[in-house]
């Protein structure tokens, strides 16, 4: 075969040929080692404010390894890193960045496969978006989660447990000593959060679409299986370049359909809605938002993880981790797609597995699940009229239907300052409503857990129905109805509600609606005015001019090809730069 990085180091042109190769010795690489092997990319996105994807500084040694001894050549390469924690107002709008920072870099150098180093929330989602653009054999790595803290003599996980005990602070029913306590505690070691939050989500979904070696998305990064896995992965790219095993041949629309059934299975985040219809797109793959809904009708809960259930990514490994939760829903799963050692998944994942101790405390059957209601609810109505998601396996069973009053929040800001306040008319029974947090107003924060009023959380009130056009993390649980699109601040319906206005939800009848006559509604939407942008320039400024709605993924329109047949990756013409 011949590979892409010949075009760069055995180029008819001569001149070409010998400034690209003394290129390459100026930095001690003799082409007597490089030429005529696959050249790998692996992409790396740690960074001294990313504590999920640090460990990577290490594991990068053993890929390259594993690429040497399958007789590739590795070349380490840096991504911008997308920190959770840190990236304000929102990580989203970087995800997007991210991804073109990777396929431009591919694009433009002699790279012939691709392995990407992921984590935290964003960088996976990110990195496979770039992986469907360019459409060269390509391999993710996770560097895993961190163990659970202890608090207190309990095990407490970072993410919902923080969560949890917030309301507890705030409540009055956790001191000033214990809160200290707790944020030494609760998160002591390197890796992603140690609960089915989204990296954890797409990490699992990345193996199901075949971009991740089989059996890999759940070590702890503490494990020294995770180095051997890291290695494996390096010498697996290389295999896959000779085969020309591209992301089009894995990702396919079957098995984004597999993905969606396992996101419902495992209880995943709501974020994973907006990621795989983004990289699908990229493939020239559409996914209709009602698809999250349909095709996971009679597909329960059958991981017993926070935020829906009770245990930790520590255990759910024990217990088998994802290899098991595949295996057991398999006969719902399309079987014939590829994943990336060549085998259909029915191959991979139809081996018969031991049982572990306890495991089926963590990871049951299709016959005994956890809950009946998983997956995601699409509710649809003069509220959302394209569409919000709200999370069935995590909300009140009491709430699934409900009627309240709106108290409403025109901004982040707005809703800070009068939350706690004990003049905040507000009852358990109230909707909370929170605007322009979207895609366009501020990125799409996950902001749309809007925290329980701190006199109710007094009163023992910890779930109410609330709803905005923002995320929420993945650890975050509860009624929280999410991604109402279009967005307040382009003129959706979210932006026009009142004070006091009847809000009502049916979660199995999939609907949100604002008890309005269609009328008043015309009236208030046609006397609506646009807010003031809220950055003038720089990458914000092109995000909001060119992002996508949520139900579109939030991609931006430059980046989404017209058609399947539109999904090209053109290379550079290689001459002189």
């Amino acid at each position: 075969m011949k590979l892409r990085s010949s075009e760069w180091f055995e180029n008819e042109n001569a001149e070409l040929t010998f400034q690209h190769r003394t290129a390459m010795r100026a930095m001690g690489h003799n082409p007597d080692t490089f030429v005529g092997k696959p050249i790998i990319g692996i992409f790396n996105a740690w960074s001294d404010l990313n504590s999920c994807n640090y460990p990577h500084k290490e594991f990068v040694e053993y890929v390259k390894r594993g690429v040497l001894l399958a007789g590739g050549y590795p070349i380490e390469m840096h991504t911008i890193s997308t920190p959770s924690d840190f990236m304000k107002p929102s990580d989203l709008l970087y995800r997007n960045l991210l991804s073109m920072d990777l396929e431009e870099s591919v694009r433009s150098q002699p790279i012939d496969g691709i392995v990407m180093l992921c984590e935290c929330d964003k960088t996976a989602p990110g990195q496979l978006m770039a992986a469907a653009s360019c459409d060269l054999p390509a391999l993710q790595f996770a560097a895993g989660h961190r163990k659970s803290g202890t608090f207190r003599g309990k095990t407490v996980n970072y993410g919902t447990d923080l969560w949890k005990y917030s309301d507890d602070y705030k409540a009055g029913l956790l001191s000033e000593e214990d809160w200290k306590e707790l944020e030494t505690s609760i998160s002591c070691s390197l890796g992603g959060c140690p609960v089915m939050g989204s990296a954890s989500t797409m990490k699992g979904l990345s193996e199901m679409l075949g971009m991740m070696l089989p059996g890999t998305s759940s070590i702890p990064a503490t494990d020294s299986r995770r180095k051997i896995a890291a290695e494996a992965t390096g010498m697996r790219i290389v295999e896959m370049v000779r085969e020309n095993l591209t992301p089009s041949r894995l990702m396919t629309e079957s098995a984004f359909n597999n993905a969606i059934k396992l996101l419902a299975a495992m209880g995943g985040s709501t974020n994973a809605a907006i990621h795989l219809t983004a990289i699908a797109g990229r493939l020239g793959i559409r996914i209709p938002i009602e698809r999250y809904e349909e095709l996971t009708q009679n597909i329960p809960l059958i991981a017993n993880l926070q935020p829906a259930g009770s245990y930790s990514m520590d255990d759910f490994h024990k217990a088998g981790g994802l290899r098991r939760v595949i295996h057991n829903i398999l006969p719902l799963l399309d079987q014939d797609c590829l994943g990336c050692t060549g085998e259909t998944i029915g191959e991979i994942y139809g081996r018969e597995m031991p049982e572990y101790e306890s495991s089926a405390e963590v990871i049951a059957s299709l016959e005994t699940p956890f809950k009946a209601r998983a997956g995601l609810a699409i509710l649809k109505g003069n509220l959302a009229p394209q569409g919000a998601v709200i999370k069935k396996s995590a909300v009140s069973p009491h709430l699934f239907k409900h009627r309240g009053q709106a108290v409403v929040f025109e901004s982040y800001q707005d809703m800070l300052a009068r939350i706690d306040t004990d003049d905040l008319e507000v009852t358990e029974e109230s909707v909370l409503v929170l605007k322009h947090c979207g895609p366009v107003a501020m990125g799409m924060p996950e902001w749309g857990s809007i925290p329980i009023p701190a006199k109710l959380l007094r009163q023992g009130v910890r779930d109410m129905v609330r709803i905005s056009d923002a995320r929420m993390s993945g650890t975050s649980y509860g009624a929280v109805i999410l991604h109402a699109a279009p967005e307040a601040a382009v003129g959706g319906p979210l932006a026009i509600v009142r004070e006091g206005d009847w809000i009502e939800l049916d979660i199995e009848a999939s609907t949100i609606r604002l008890d309005l006559e269609d009328g008043e509604i015309a009236e208030r939407l046609a006397a609506w005015q646009p807010p003031k942008p809220q950055h003038k320039r720089g990458y914000p400024r092109l995000f909001a001019d060119h992002t996508l709605q949520a139900p579109e993924g939030c991609d931006l329109d430059v980046l989404r090809p017209g058609s399947k047949e539109d999904a090209v990756f053109v290379p550079p013409i290689v001459g002189r730069g």
